[in-house]
């Protein structure tokens, strides 16, 4: 027979389990995962589309992985100008990042950067990086979470740890692959990098927009 002790225990029990459920989800809710699990956008320049851009969102409990492929192709007629190739990796655990390894090939030039979570911080090593621990706050220039603005930021080409002066202009509709524009507010970002950055009304990430080395601008549609 089931005493009123262990009654009171299993629903203590319950409880307790039942608000840890309620805690992670909250935790998770923090992040900007897009309902689809999925962002594209297809890279615009002189209005011919050059690449693609795709982040994609696994969710197992608390923990969420961010799996991010860039790939560029700029030729004139058979002739390869540009290839930009670039992979990235992110796990999350209750809104902290824990992981992120990148590499990146510009033009055969190789590129890397890792981060770890150690009981010192976020550990950061790259191209560009010796070794360090990098703010509790700062989080790496992969844009799809908008806090980023609001923070230092790491680089995922190459580990360095920028500070671009942060500015919103406002509402500024931008537009997406499948013709017109969405209401977005548009942030410039200057200094250590240089473009502008599109969040809608989700606060999702919607496009990105910055000038290469032929003075030509190159923008993001999201598909």
């Amino acid at each position: 027979m089931i005493g009123r002790r262990s009654l009171v225990m299993g629903a203590a029990g319950l409880s307790a389990a039942s608000g840890c459920l309620i805690r992670r989800a909250a935790a998770m809710q923090v992040l900007p995962v897009p309902s689809g699990g999925e962002l594209a956008f297809h890279l615009i320049r002189h209005d011919d589309n050059i690449g693609t851009h795709t982040i994609r969102f696994e969710q197992q409990g608390d923990t969420l992985t961010v799996k991010i492929a860039v790939e560029v192709l700029v030729k004139l007629g058979p002739i390869p100008l540009v290839r930009y190739t670039h992979h990235a990796t992110e796990v999350w655990q209750n809104d902290r990042i824990q992981l992120l390894e990148a590499t990146t090939d510009k033009n055969g030039t190789k590129l890397y950067m890792q981060a770890h979570r150690t009981p010192a911080g976020l550990g950061v090593v790259g191209t560009a990086a010796q070794a360090y621990i990098a703010p509790e706050d700062a989080l790496p220039t992969t844009y799809w979470n908008r806090r980023l603005l609001n923070s230092p930021m790491i680089g995922t080409q190459d580990g360095m740890l920028v500070h671009p002066v942060v500015r919103d202009l406002g509402l500024d509709p931008v537009p997406v692959a499948a013709g017109g524009r969405i209401p977005a507010n548009r942030y410039s970002l200057r200094g250590d990098l240089d473009l502008d950055l599109w969040y809608d009304q989700t606060r999702t990430w919607a496009g990105m927009e910055f000038s290469v080395a032929d003075t030509s601008v190159v923008h993001y549609e999201r598909v």
